[in-house]
C-alpha cells in the first residue's frame, strides 16, 4: 500500500477545462482578439496560467506586457467562475474517501495558481484531510520542475518508495521522474494515453477502480 499519493488537479481530480477555456476566451475577447473553441484547450493547459495565455495569443503577440494584461482579465473572470462547469471526475470523491480511510495520505500538486487551487479543493473536497495542497506560487518554478513535490514531502515526510504521483499529462510524468517517485498516468483527463506511454508512466489507470487497486495494493 502506498503511504502518500500526490494528485495533479486539472484533468486528474477535476474536469476544469470548460471554465479555464471560458476564462481565457473572456480575456481574449476583452483584449480584442479572436477566441478558441473549447475543444482546443486541453492542449493549451498544463504549464500554468501564464503559459496558457501565451499559447492562446496569436503568434508574435505574446509580449510580457500583453500576457500580463490578459492574465489580469483571466483572473478577474476565473476568480468568480472557476467552478461554474467544473466537476470531479467519476469516482474521484469516493476514491479519496476510501484511501484516506485506509490511512493513505493525499496531497495536491498543481500548476494552477495557489488561490484558485485552495478555492477548488475547499469547494469540491471539503471533508478530505489533505497532507498538503500546493499550487503555483510566485518565484517557485512550475512542473515539471520537481520543487512542488519536494515541498509536499517536506510537509508530509514519506519515503519515496511509498509515494505515488498521479496525473494526466507528460508534464506530470516528467515531474514524477525528476522527483524520483513512482508515477501513474490517468486516461480520463486532458491528454491521450499515448502521451502518457511516451512519457514513460510507470502505470496507466483507465478508471478509479484501477487506481484504487494500485494505491491499496
Amino acid at each position: 500500500m502506498k503511504k502518500l499519493v500526490i494528485f495533479d488537479l486539472d484533468g486528474t481530480l477535476l474536469n476544469t477545462i470548460a471554465d479555464l477555456g471560458n476564462a481565457a476566451n473572456y480575456a481574449l475577447t476583452t483584449a480584442g482578439y479572436a477566441t478558441h473553441p473549447l475543444a482546443e484547450y486541453p492542449y493549451f493547459v498544463g504549464n500554468g496560467v501564464r503559459k496558457l495565455i501565451e499559447r492562446v495569443l496569436p503568434g508574435g503577440t505574446a509580449s510580457p506586457e500583453k500576457v500580463d494584461e490578459l492574465l489580469k482579465y483571466f483572473k478577474d473572470y476565473y476568480g468568480t467562475h472557476l467552478h461554474d462547469l467544473t466537476q470531479p471526475y467519476e469516482g474521484i470523491s469516493t476514491l479519496l474517501e476510501e484511501i484516506t480511510a485506509a490511512g493513505v495520505k493525499v496531497a495536491v500538486a498543481s500548476n494552477k495558481y495557489q488561490r484558485a487551487v485552495d478555492v477548488l479543493i475547499r469547494h469540491f473536497f471539503p471533508n478530505i484531510l489533505w497532507a498538503a495542497v500546493e499550487g503555483q506560487k510566485e518565484g517557485i518554478p512550475v512542473k515539471p520542475d520537481p520543487s512542488i513535490v519536494f515541498s509536499i514531502l517536506s510537509a508530509a515526510p514519506t519515503p519515496k518508495a511509498d509515494v505515488l504521483y498521479v496525473g494526466d499529462s507528460n508534464v506530470d510524468m516528467e515531474t514524477a521522474r525528476r522527483a524520483c517517485v513512482e508515477s501513474c498516468g490517468v486516461t480520463w483527463g486532458f491528454r491521450p494515453e499515448q502521451e502518457l506511454v511516451d512519457a514513460h508512466a510507470d502505470h496507466i489507470a483507465h478508471n478509479t477502480e484501477q487506481l484504487r487497486a494500485l494505491i491499496l495494493g
